[in-house]
């Protein structure tokens, strides 16, 4: 049985967090991903018959070479000697530095304490769903998506300083996507190279992107973070990547001769205005000419960055990196080496990305694309304002698939969008007015307009066709709508002919807009049909993550031809959807092929009691099972149950009723059945107590009526149980791949979709609303209503015999 990818990270971040105990999440992170590491080397090459493995493991080295230190006294020692060492002297790529030191006392405790944790710690990797012997990391890797998981997490946990080691892997795929790197314009000598490389996530990212082994090389000036990055090689599959540490600006390890080494491509997220830049480095006397359109402030190191990286590019190179927006308009030699930058036309684009994405910052950063290619040739620079795209995500935004999707797209294709994106020529940036000051928006307004008051409307009455004629995109597709909505007051001015509460089952009952839904549920239904062959066809050992991006991107597509609704809103759906639910049961079908074999769920107690809590299939849940085939019995037992609930509520109100003082319940500590039954044995036939018998009697059939129907819906409900997980054995591979497709994937999407149209009508029904609102009462109303109230008021005041003036 296959584990579930979310289950598999959200298991090992909790077991991991739950031994962190004091240590800093920044440190800690060293330990386990080491863990992980070796973890993985021992289940993907332990056993390997290769002549040259890509890791090589000496005899007692291996991971299962730490189980056997658990418990021991000196477990600490012993990793750091017996599995460590040895694994460094074999393997060139790796070194000492790399790995945490596992006998400090200082972070891992003293004695029992650090025996108990490293025990632990070996423990949790023991699990046998943290098997990768069968990973498949050419295509979907399991762990690298696992390390960067724990990764986010800890870099999230590692407060202000400490986060720098990771960029948001959404952020590093923008950048692989936009120098426009891909499977057809790479082989395996096409060079990529990150000078300040972090943890290598960037890197990575532009591996994946290309879609096959290039060469990745990257520098590191922290330590321990270079050695997260060749584990994070290896894991990924690749392990001939070259990552060296060192201070990138004033001592570059990667050249050819004298010279800096040069890339096809380049991605960098450096430190932002990094004040000790120069640190070792003359930049007048710099022996790579990096410097030559001028030198960086002394505190502000961004511009250094950037300039290491255009003299890393080939002539044909492409390079994207990520700064503080400050880069866009600082002055002095900031902005002498900006013209410069500008008058190059080596910058290609310019992308503003909303604030507080990164870890250890809150401050707004941008992407500046970089490309020599055609650098003459260039007339502008494309800028985007993505800086509303996102979501809340803790106390961190995240770019969603959609914000991703729609920046990569709207760059690639170069599409200007209003409020949003354009290509801004030279000329205008070069203009007195501007003077190279490339901040965004001086060249995209991306504020929303101002929803102005109307004067005339107020004093008059009516809603003004200004307001009307700018909901334009929906009278395009729903012309007859307004007609019928609306009528001429007096020029300029219209006035609502239906009353508010009819408005939206007007919008929803006109034909334009029962012709709109039928365009949007037939593109659904397109759509549909072409995936579910994909989706059947997928079996063991295919690749989810090459599955979600033909579907997705096919949907995409077909909804960009559909009005008024948002294609990216659409396709944010589906990956929302794809990442809670069909990614695991896509991961689950490439190991264990269409099998839906329900599992029991057996919870273990501290003393090592087993207790059977039911059973589960993740495929396929029980109630898509009741819903095909047990309806009946499903309709039965909400009957029942619908009984059950009157009965008790009925119960409930006859206790209410008579709990007051002196009524049949008030003597009572709690009514249950023995206190009524000797209550009722007390009055016996005292003719007194006649009226409370009876109230009693009533409850005694009450209570015996609800526990008959509390045992029948349980009997019924076990019943059910059975049969639905007797039924599982009876389904063949078709019908596992209709309850799976059909009724639940296809089914959730569709009721998304719906969704979205109804959200069209609610949007246009609430501006009206809105306007309608506003403008409904006229001054000359609101002044005869005030005349009215000082009326009565002055009357009142009369009669009290009180004079006001």
């Amino acid at each position: 049985m296959a584990i579930k990818k979310s289950d598999l990270y959200s298991s090992l971040w909790a077991s991991c967090d739950e031994l962190r105990g004091g240590m800093d999440a920044s440190q800690y992170k060293d330990y386990v991903l080491f863990m992980l590491f070796i973890k993985y080397i021992t289940d993907k090459y332990g056993d390997s018959d290769a002549f040259a493995p890509p890791v090589v493991i000496p005899k007692g080295a291996s991971f299962k070479d730490m189980i056997a230190l658990k418990g021991k006294s000196d477990i600490g020692d012993k990793i750091n000697t017996q599995i460590i060492a040895p694994l460094v002297a074999a393997n060139a790529r790796l070194s000492k530095s790399d790995f945490p030191d596992f006998n400090d006392p200082n972070k891992l405790g003293e004695g029992k304490d650090m025996v108990e944790k490293l025990s632990n710690l070996i423990g949790i990797f023991q699990k046998p769903e943290l098997d990768f012997s069968q990973n498949r990391a050419e295509h979907d890797d399991i762990l690298g998506d696992a390390y960067e998981y724990l990764m986010r997490h800890f870099a999230s946990e590692s407060g202000k300083s400490k986060g720098q080691f990771y960029t948001p892997s959404e952020v590093s795929r923008v950048l692989a996507a936009v120098i426009g790197i891909g499977p057809d314009n790479t082989k395996a000598s096409t060079t990529a190279y990150d000078p300040t490389c972090g943890s290598g996530s960037l890197l990575l990212k532009v591996a994946a992107a290309a879609g096959k082994h290039i060469t990745l090389e990257g520098q590191e000036k922290d330590v321990t973070t270079a050695g997260l990055a060749r584990m994070n090689m290896i894991l990924h599959d690749f392990p001939t990547a070259n990552i060296l540490s060192g201070n990138t600006l004033a001592a570059p390890k990667f050249k050819d001769g004298e010279q800096l080494r040069t890339y096809d491509y380049v991605v960098a997220n450096p430190p932002f205005s990094d004040k000790s830049w120069s640190t070792g480095l003359t930049p007048s006397e710099d022996l790579y000419q990096r410097f030559v359109w001028g030198e960086p402030p002394a505190k502000q190191g961004d511009y250094a960055y950037l300039l290491h990286i255009i003299r890393s590019m080939k002539s044909t190179g492409k390079a994207a990196c990520i700064l503080p927006h400050g880069v866009l308009f600082r002055g002095n030699a900031e902005a002498v080496i900006r013209e410069k930058l500008v008058r190059s036309g080596i910058l290609k684009g310019i992308i503003g990305l909303p604030a507080n994405l990164f870890y250890g910052t809150g401050i707004p950063a941008c992407v500046l694309v970089l490309d020599k290619e055609n650098a003459a040739a260039r007339k502008g620079i494309f800028m985007i304002d993505a800086s509303k795209g996102f979501i809340k995500d803790g106390n961190k935004n995240r770019l969603r698939e959609q914000d991703l999707h729609k920046i990569v797209d709207t760059f690639t294709r170069q599409i200007d969008t209003p409020r949003y994106a354009r290509m801004v020529s030279f000329d205008e940036i070069a203009d007195a007015k501007n003077d190279f000051n490339l901040n965004l928006p001086r060249y995209i307004d991306s504020t929303e307009p101002e929803d102005l008051q109307d004067i005339d409307a107020h004093l008059n009455g009516g809603i003004p066709e200004r307001d009307l004629d700018a909901l334009g995109v929906y009278w395009q597709v729903l012309p007859g709508v307004r007609a019928t909505l609306f009528e001429t007051l007096r020029p300029g001015y219209a006035r609502l002919k239906l009353p508010l509460a009819e408005v939206k089952p007007a919008i929803f009952g006109h034909p334009e807009f029962a012709a709109f839904s039928q365009c949007a549920t037939r593109i659904f239904t397109e759509w549909r049909q072409a995936s579910t062959p994909r989706l059947t066809a997928f079996d063991k050992d295919a690749h989810p993550k090459a599955l979600s991006q033909t579907i997705a991107e096919d949907l995409l597509d077909r909804f960009r031809a559909a009005p008024l609704l948002d294609a990216y809103d659409i396709y944010q759906h589906l990956m929302d959807y794809w990442a809670e639910t069909m990614q695991d049961d896509a991961y689950l079908i490439a190991a264990d092929g269409w099998v839906a074999k329900p599992a029991r769920i057996v919870e273990t107690d501290k003393k090592g009691r087993a207790k059977d809590r039911g059973w589960a299939c993740d495929l396929i849940p029980k109630p898509y099972i009741v819903a095909r085939y047990f309806a009946a019995e499903q309709v039965a037992i909400e009957a029942k149950q619908a009984e059950l609930e009157a009965a008790t509520a009925s119960l409930v109100e006859l206790e209410e009723e008579h709990s007051g003082e002196e009524a049949a319940f008030s003597g009572f500590e709690s009514i249950t059945v023995a206190a009524v039954k000797d209550r009722v044995r007390e009055i016996g036939k005292d003719p007194d107590g006649a009226e409370e018998l009876q109230v009693l009697k009533q409850w005694q059939a009450l209570s015996e009526q609800v526990a008959v129907l509390k045992k029948a819906v349980k009997a019924a409900e076990i019943a059910l149980d059975a049969q639905a997980y007797g039924h599982y054995a009876k389904l063949s591979k078709a019908y596992i791949q209709s309850l799976v497709v059909d009724d639940k994937w296809m089914a959730h999407l569709s009721a998304a979709v719906q969704g979205e149209l109804d959200r069209v009508s609610q949007t246009l029904t609430g501006r009206i609303r809105e306007l309608a609102e506003r403008y409904a009462t006229p001054l000359a109303e609101l002044t005869d209503e005030v005349a009215k109230l000082a009326a009565r008021v002055e009357e009142h005041l009369k009669k009290m015999g009180a004079v006001w003036k």
